[in-house]
């Protein structure tokens, strides 16, 4: 009795003291009450809290009833060889970027499993990067420090992420080449604390060049300070992720394994001539689905690219029926297409399934989530995390789309054998991106292309590079 009778003492002398210090518009003593007094589980609630403090949330909120087996039958499928693995990095545009030209070369060259090695043009794009961050820094100069492009650079310097505007301007700028022929290394399968110490380093480049310019220095000689920086980073670069070959040998193999032909001597952009080709950078029409701007206009994000002389995230804003047709027309084809989104909403990733019914949370924290697809984007709760193939569609009898699937980069054992499968009405909610061939654009969607596009700020909420 005297230790309750104590507990209620300083209780109330803490809600005295918050009522004496509370000032308009903060949290005061009877609102404490009132919150109190409006929470006292009993029953099944209290039973329900006890069981919240032990457990995941979404553990608890999973629908049981939506746990029947999936049907994972598709009307319509690109043909797939391999299941590729990012590890613990966030080069997931990457990996589809190159999932998607694989895909092709092996229906083209009629070979066996291959994959292009995803190391060799991370170096570059790590490299590309940190020249975009300095040049940027050089070109604000004169900007004060508190400036927002100044500031968004300096918080922003370089990440592992991208889109695939990046992957065509650094397979068009450095070419490609095998996996065996560049492999994968420690760090380019776990970027995270290296990134850190490369983005470090980073900043106090782009300080030292302020600095510089206030001192004095007029533009040439900040690009030479600038060079003998990246020289710099080049070294930290090869050290973990190994030299980029400038010349090699291969031979490709047939669905048996054995050899088409006498091995030949490639550089990479060789390589990538012979066996790729196509125009990545003008074969190919960006889409999204942003509900916060106008349809049928053309919008391009500043700084939202991979290297300087490259090209910025440019796309059509369009309604999601439009999106699905084209990517119908291409799955129907048999050609697979970028496709992001934001993977982590409602993925059940044991089953590999994102189901807007996999989990109830409403029913276990008692409260509805009612923000629409507009106003989550509006207020940064949602945006495209993540990029994966977009490989086969479930048509009912209508033509409409019941379900789709995409190639994952997570490894062959997550997932459903290392894909996801997405309802349709998912896919409506948090759809973004899609990058599709434009044979399969219709003429109305080019004709908006070639309108002089609305430049966002960097900061926009439609810049979140995919990982």
């Amino acid at each position: 009795m005297r230790k309750k009778l104590k507990k209620t003492a300083l209780i109330a002398a803490m809600l005295c003291t918050i009522g004496a210090t509370a000032q308009n518009g903060a949290i005061d003593a009877q609102m404490l009450k009132e919150f109190a007094e409006s929470y006292k589980p009993v029953g099944a609630e209290k039973a329900l809290r006890n069981v919240m403090l032990s457990n995941s949330v979404n553990t608890l909120a999973l629908n049981q009833e939506n746990q029947n087996e999936m049907h994972t039958h598709f009307s319509n499928s690109v043909e797939s060889k391999g299941i590729s693995n990012q590890e613990s990095s966030g080069r997931c545009w990457l990996f589809t970027g190159m999932n998607v030209m694989r895909a092709k070369m092996i229906a083209e060259q009629k070979m066996g499993a291959f994959e292009f090695s995803q190391v060799y043009n991370f170096f570059w794009d790590q490299l590309e990067k940190s020249n975009l961050f300095l040049q940027g820094i050089i070109d604000t100069r004169k900007k004060p420090f508190d400036d927002r492009t100044v500031e968004w650079l300096f918080k922003n310097p370089l990440s592992d992420g991208g889109t695939f505007t990046g992957v065509a301007d650094l397979v068009t700028k450095y070419g490609v080449v095998p996996k065996g022929i560049m492999k994968e290394t420690y760090t380019s399968n776990n970027t995270g604390a290296f990134n850190s110490l490369l983005k470090r380093k980073l900043r106090e480049y782009g300080i030292r060049l302020r600095q510089a310019h206030e001192n004095g220095a007029k533009e040439k000689e900040l690009l030479n300070i600038k060079k003998e920086q990246l020289k710099t980073i080049y070294g930290m670069l090869a050290k973990v992720y190994g030299t980029p070959p400038t010349e090699f040998t291969w031979a490709p193999k047939d669905a048996n394994g054995e050899y088409r032909e006498e091995p030949q001597s490639y550089t990479p952009q060789s390589f990538y001539q012979k066996y790729i080709g196509w125009d990545l950078q003008n074969n190919y029409v960006m889409l999204m689905n942003d509900p916060t701007r106008p349809y049928w206009k053309t919008y391009e994000i500043e700084y939202d690219r991979h290297t300087y002389d490259g090209h910025n995230w440019l796309y059509v804003n369009l309604p999601l029926d439009d999106i699905k047709a084209m990517a119908i027309a291409s799955i129907k084809d048999s050609t697979m297409m970028y496709f992001s989104c934001d993977v982590g909403k409602f993925l059940d990733s044991k089953r590999g399934l994102l189901d807007l019914n996999n989990y109830d949370y409403e029913t276990l924290l008692g409260t509805e989530f009612g923000m629409d697809k507009r106003e989550r984007i509006m207020t940064f709760d949602s945006g495209s995390s993540h990029a994966m193939t977009l490989k086969a569609v479930d048509l009912d009898n209508n033509g409409k789309p019941i379900k789709w699937q995409v190639e994952n980069s997570w490894g062959a054992s997550s997932g459903f054998h290392g894909t996801i499968i997405m309802t349709d009405e998912w896919f409506d909610e948090y759809m973004f991106r899609l990058v599709v061939d434009k044979k399969y654009v219709p003429a109305k969607v080019l004709e908006a292309l070639k309108e002089k596009p609305t430049l966002l700020p960097a900061w926009d909420p439609m810049f979140t590079p995919e990982e």
